[in-house]
């Protein structure tokens, strides 16, 4: 499993690296662990989790966890 951390970064930047981090997993890998947060604010938490935030055909679905810091992007 991938895992991205976007703690640090504008909601403009993480929509971009967290789309470029999707282009650049290998076809075989099916699972990024997005690390986001919660305590600081959910605006990041919101755009990894919403389907209109990152966009990528790979994803399958969101995959929330007992963490509300992270979500699991499943890839195809």
């Amino acid at each position: 499993m991938h895992e991205l951390d976007l703690h640090g970064y504008t909601v403009a930047e993480a929509k971009k690296i967290a789309e470029m981090t999707i282009v650049r997993i290998p076809k075989g890998d099916q699972e990024l662990r997005v690390i986001h947060g919660y305590h600081s604010g959910d605006t990041i938490k919101q755009l990894v989790q919403s389907r209109n935030g990152i966009r990528s055909k790979r994803i399958v679905r969101r995959r929330y966890t007992k963490n509300q810091g992270e979500t699991i992007l499943v890839l195809e």
